[in-house]
């Protein structure tokens, strides 16, 4: 087995604990050579659930990178660092993996991929569900041409978060929680299933009054990709519905048939149990399941091997900072849309300016 590609892990709080405890550790392709967090006890509990080497905690990116050999960084802190700490790792010769968004901003995240390139290192952005079989599988289908010409997509996404004290759940307070947040996991999946780029974008969010949310947390948006091809797609974290994977569920209407699908509804197992696809074509009564290919790693272990090989020599990964500028753009176009109330173009750049930041 090659040498584990040794890592610094930045940012331990909340989903970065969980990356620590849960993913880090389960990939044999990788080991932590440090830690980072500003908030010391965050650190220490890490550091002792983990059973670290205390020694190998620091407060700062910059005093880890000075104190060991690494050849990479995961980061896994609030998004409005991903950026400025990875610009940091790769002006220090580290290859990167930063959670999703990769940036706050179009300009930011092309910043970041024009540096990555002219670096020559890998910036990769974790975009997890693209490593569950059931995507997977219906890339292929509809590549393959098995439902024919697509003639419309229909994308639901529901789930109920609304029971917290409102000051104390963090996801309350996440600045755009359903479309920047979430619906970015599935503007993601859209474009690796379909292999099309958006157009533009209308969307229309809504805040009952019983929302909890600082902002937006329920959206419709219509999304439109090359070729003319329109996508409906409803997403809600106020939904009393039956709730869906987080993959959401997702019917693909062809001129021969209907993929229906829906991914990563294991919960906190993150394995391949809630994966689905099923193709009906004409003349069928009922949809036929088909078989899904199995692995040892879903999720984040997925995205953290793919890292670690590309690393090694191997294939670049699918989700690098260039690529995930256009599922970023989506992202962008929806809430410009949302505030504008006009479809608005995906534009793969805009200058940053106060006018057209989120």
């Amino acid at each position: 087995m090659p040498v584990p590609v040794r890592l610094i892990h930045v940012g331990l709080g909340g989903w970065g604990g969980n990356w620590a405890r849960s993913v880090l550790p389960t990939v044999g392709e990788v080991e932590v050579v440090a830690v980072v967090d500003p908030h010391g006890p965050t650190l220490d509990a890490v550091v002792a659930d983990a059973g670290l080497d205390p020694s190998r905690a620091f407060p700062a990116l910059s005093q880890a990178i000075g104190a060991v050999d690494a050849d990479g960084v995961v980061i896994t802190s609030p998004a409005v660092t991903h950026v400025p700490l990875a610009l940091e790792a790769l002006e220090a010769g580290l290859h990167v993996l930063v959670e999703k968004p990769l940036a706050n901003s179009l300009a930011e995240a092309v910043t970041a991929a024009d540096r990555a390139e002219e670096l020559g290192l890998i910036l990769q952005v974790s975009q997890n569900y693209r490593h569950y079989p059931a995507p997977k599988l219906v890339s292929r289908l509809v590549n393959d041409g098995a439902v024919g010409e697509l003639s419309a997509i229909n994308i639901d996404f529901r789930q109920w978060d609304n029971d917290e004290p409102a000051a104390t759940h963090r996801h309350y307070a996440f600045p755009h929680p359903l479309i920047a947040d979430m619906a970015i996991h599935h503007f993601d999946l859209l474009r690796m299933v379909t292999g099309r780029e958006a157009v533009s974008v209308y969307a229309k969010t809504s805040s009952p009054t019983f929302s909890k949310y600082a902002q937006e947390a329920s959206a419709a948006i219509v999304i439109e990709l090359d070729g003319g091809l329109v996508v409906s797609y409803r997403g809600s974290w106020l939904s009393r519905g039956t709730p869906t994977p987080w993959a959401g569920e997702w019917r693909i209407e062809g001129e021969s048939g209907e993929i229906f699908f829906t991914s990563r509804g294991g919960g906190e197992k993150e394995d391949a149990s809630g994966d689905v696809v099923t193709l009906r074509t004409p003349g069928g009564r009922r949809a036929r399941p088909l078989t899904l290919e199995e692995s040892d790693v879903y999720d984040r272990a997925g995205v953290l091997r793919e890292f670690a090989r590309a690393i090694l020599g191997g294939a670049a990964p699918q989700t690098t900072a260039r690529d995930n500028i256009g599922s970023l753009a989506i992202m962008d176009a929806a809430l410009r849309s949302a505030a504008s109330g006009r479809a608005e173009p995906v534009v793969l750049h805009r200058p940053a300016t106060k006018e057209n930041r989120p």
